[in-house]
């Protein structure tokens, strides 16, 4: 068995097999070193898993409008096993398709721990074994933050989550980003007593104030209870639950404790300062628009980077680099037009700027409505789902798009490509209405529900 390879890769996540196996295609002897699974964060214990899940939770809601559809479902039960249990069968079955993606263009995947000990050169943990590479790609993702407080070993994490043998009675979740209002909405649909803790004055920091303030008001309606501007300052067994004393001097009880408190790039115990590597003060590698480090031979992508920590990121720069460096095809990705979806109830999906943010870009038409989501018409729920469509001023390019409700990440991916075309607000109305759907309130708005003019918000 050689142990020189054109590449090798640390991390098997979505950028390091994305990069692994474009770079085998281009003729590359390459290997790819996972301590863990393949499939990374996404696949084993995040987005794949996380939507899963959020699927389980719906399942209230819709029992809850179904009999005015005429569906006597009697009393419905969860089982929190049988859940775990297909989530497991189905990410076994992943995995074994990222690794089959591997195999099949010729990449060697090697179940080890990996440190970097030279410009080319990488040594494995378990075996001892010496590796050469002409280029060395670290794709090794980021993990939970979690706080250095009395007591903190009792929380879990997302990582956790996925994996608990019985759901907790009630819990509280640290956090306003994406992973604490995706767990909230999980948890309180499958039926467990949830609160968010947060430090800040509403969820959801950097997106649409209207986005942020449907998001609380539709989890508030779910029965999920938010404390803003608190933190956690300490844990403690109390029997069988854990007490969490809180920043405003109150102590309380719950069944469980999760920090949702931001991810940090996984780069401890690599040894890539000691070869040179630079790294950023959150320990995250610092690249270059082709995800060069600062030794030309070592390279870096996804979560890592933290350039921006989201999978198909992670992917576009994993198959650029292979690109840039295997197939005679220079690619930088352009990170300056990137869609988020939050699967939360109510979901949200969002891109391009936010309306406080194009304020700032110069005379904006702000383009909004509000309304009940077909599914919850012949029922009692009074759920509103909301569109907003932000562009230069007099119908110009459309700037913003923004949807809490329903199919909102669905809605978004759509809109993402004309904004990516720098579509105007006329090139979205030349597009014929699809009804009855939600989608087409975006392309039937007739006037401005308010402009900025000279930064200035006016009727």
């Amino acid at each position: 068995m050689s142990d020189s390879f054109d590449l090798v890769v640390i991390g098997a996540g979505s950028g390091g097999v994305r990069a692994a196996r474009i770079a085998a295609t281009y003729g590359a002897r390459v290997a790819i070193v996972e301590e863990y699974r393949v499939g990374g964060t996404c696949v084993i214990r995040g987005c794949v898993p996380k939507k899963l899940f959020v699927y389980a939770s719906r399942y209230k809601d819709l029992f809850e409008i179904a009999p005015s559809f005429g569906w006597d479902v009697g009393t419905p039960s969860f089982d929190w096993a049988t859940l775990v249990a297909n989530k497991d069968k189905e990410i076994a079955r992943l995995e074994a398709a990222y690794v089959a993606g591997l195999e099949k263009p010729g990449a060697e995947i090697i179940r080890d721990r990996a440190t970097v000990t030279g410009p080319h050169s990488v040594k494995l943990q378990k075996s001892g074994r010496e590796l050469t590479a002409g280029t060395i790609l670290v794709a090794t993702g980021a993990h939970p933050f979690i706080p250095d407080i009395p007591g903190k070993e009792l929380a879990i994490t997302s990582n956790e989550a996925f994996h608990l043998e019985q759901l907790p009675h009630s819990i509280l979740i640290e956090g306003g980003g994406f992973i604490s209002v995706e767990f909230a909405t999980i948890f309180s649909g499958l039926g467990v007593n949830t609160t968010i803790v947060y430090r800040g004055d509403k969820l959801l920091r950097g997106f649409d104030e209207d986005l942020r303030t449907g998001l609380e008001a539709g989890l508030e309606a779910r029965g999920v209870k938010i404390i803003h501007q608190t933190n956690v300052l300490g844990l403690r067994q109390t029997g069988d639950d854990v007490t969490v004393s809180f920043s405003d001097g109150i102590d309380a009880p719950f069944g469980a404790v999760m920090f949702a408190t931001g991810r940090s790039p996984n780069t401890s115990g690599l040894g890539l300062e000691a070869v040179g590597v630079e790294l950023e003060e959150d320990g995250a590698i610092a690249v270059d628009e082709y995800s060069q480090s600062s030794v030309p031979s070592i390279y870096a992508v996804g979560d890592v980077t933290n350039r921006a920590q989201l999978t198909p990121i992670a992917i576009r720069e994993g198959h650029a680099f292979a690109d840039t460096v295997f197939g005679d095809r220079p690619t930088a990705v352009d990170h300056s037009l990137i869609g988020e979806a939050v699967f939360s109830e109510p979901e949200v999906g969002t891109v391009g700027l936010s309306e406080h943010d194009a304020a700032t870009h110069g005379d904006i038409d702000v383009y909004v409505t509000r309304f009940r989501p077909m599914i919850n018409t012949l029922s009692l729920k009074s759920d509103r789902m909301m569109m907003k469509l932000i562009t230069r001023a007099d119908g110009g390019e459309v700037l913003g798009v923004h949807v809490l409700g329903p199919g909102a990440a669905e809605i978004i991916q759509m809109a993402a490509i004309p904004m990516g075309m720098k579509a105007t607000k006329a090139d979205f109305d030349r597009a014929i209405a699809m009804h009855p759907t939600a989608a087409e309130e975006l392309v039937t708005f007739k006037k401005p529900s308010y402009v900025y003019r000279a930064g200035v918000k006016q009727p």
